[in-house]
């Protein structure tokens, strides 16, 4: 279908005023359709919402892919519509354990995307750092806060990254010269792709 074709038919078919110019900004990925917009855009191509997208990224193209209203997801979730919109506004995810579990079941995420569409990556990061550098065990309450992981679980995949990495710092102190310098650059390494291997081990990736 034509741009022009596309517009009549959301105009005609579900009453909004879009432009063909508009649907080719669409098409070029230069704007993006309201949640009623990619409805109707889908209803008009004979297709779902989720087709539409490109790898979701955002809260809010991960809702839209499902085909859910911020309502909607809100009541699922255990959150009123406004508190939702704002963290879906803002990219800055704040609900509890319990909201947060259910945000992933909901929106069937993995583990990366949550912490992605969350905007909770650099925050992932440096407290997985810290976890491998100081005592592990102080972090897993707040990983579990920000995560929704069991426990137990974070306990056994903090120990490992813990280990690991501290097998790395005592190399470092047992080898001189060269090697040393080897080792630490190891360690950085190590510490650069934290996240990475976190996934590795709890399989979120």
């Amino acid at each position: 279908m034509a741009p022009g074709h596309v517009a009549y038919g959301l105009r005609a078919q579900y009453g909004l005023l879009v432009a063909p110019e508009t649907v080719m900004a669409w098409e070029r990925g230069e704007q993006s359709p309201t949640g009623a917009e990619l409805t109707a855009l889908a209803g008009v191509l004979w297709c779902s919402p989720g087709e539409l997208l490109a790898e979701p990224v955002t809260l809010r193209e991960h809702r839209m892919a499902r085909g859910l209203d911020p309502e909607d997801l809100a009541r699922r979730i255990g959150l009123d519509a406004g508190s939702y919109q704002k963290m879906e506004d803002t990219g800055r995810w704040k609900g509890n354990e319990r909201q947060s579990a259910a945000l992933a079941s909901v929106l069937g995420l993995t583990l990366a995307q949550f912490v992605t569409a969350t905007g909770k990556h650099e925050e992932l990061a440096g407290l997985l750092r810290s976890a491998v550098t100081t005592r592990w065990q102080a972090y897993v309450k707040p990983l579990a806060k920000l995560l929704p992981v069991p426990k137990a679980h974070l306990e056994r995949v903090l120990e490992t990254l813990y280990d690991d990495y501290q097998s790395r710092m005592v190399a470092t102190l047992s080898w001189g010269g060269g090697g040393a310098t080897a080792t630490g650059d190891a360690g950085r390494e190590f510490l650069a792709e934290i996240v990475d291997r976190f996934w590795a081990l709890t399989g979120g990736a």
